[in-house]
């Protein structure tokens, strides 16, 4: 993960996202921690509506975008509109990824990949984890 020096609408002290955060959105949104997969809340979720991110609320990706990846996380082919989200390189694991970022707080999401042959319009799977989103039924 690169350093990114970009200044964000929503800016916040570790204190205060601590004290509006749980000690496990924290950890994934703030210190661009993973959970586990199959454990989140929307991994399977089919319920209409728009995901936003849970730090600052800010519109991230509508549910007609969601897909059945089976990889244990929830998945999207595009996000809401691409200001909404900033991708940052990862090369964190030894590997090239592309890191997803809240563009309005610059909370992680998640991650996302391309070339996996799923039959989506995009050809990309944005794997965000579900604790960086709070869902809002339509």
């Amino acid at each position: 993960m690169t350093d990114d020096i970009k200044q964000y609408a929503v800016q916040k002290s570790d204190a205060e996202w601590k004290a509006q955060l749980s000690p496990a959105e924290f950890q994934v949104l703030r210190k661009a921690g993973t959970e586990r997969p199959f454990t989140g809340e929307y991994t399977d979720t089919k319920t209409v509506g728009v995901y936003k991110c849970r730090a600052c609320d800010a519109e991230l990706f509508r549910s007609e975008t969601k897909f059945d990846s089976h990889c244990g996380w929830p998945s999207f082919f595009a996000p809401l509109a691409e200001d909404r989200v900033q991708y940052i390189e990862d090369t964190a694991l030894g590997m090239k990824r592309v890191e997803v970022r809240c563009a309005n707080c610059g909370s992680h999401l998640g991650h996302v990949f391309e070339g996996e042959g799923y039959g989506t319009p995009t050809d990309l799977r944005y794997c965000i984890n579900s604790i960086s989103l709070t869902l809002t039924p339509a």
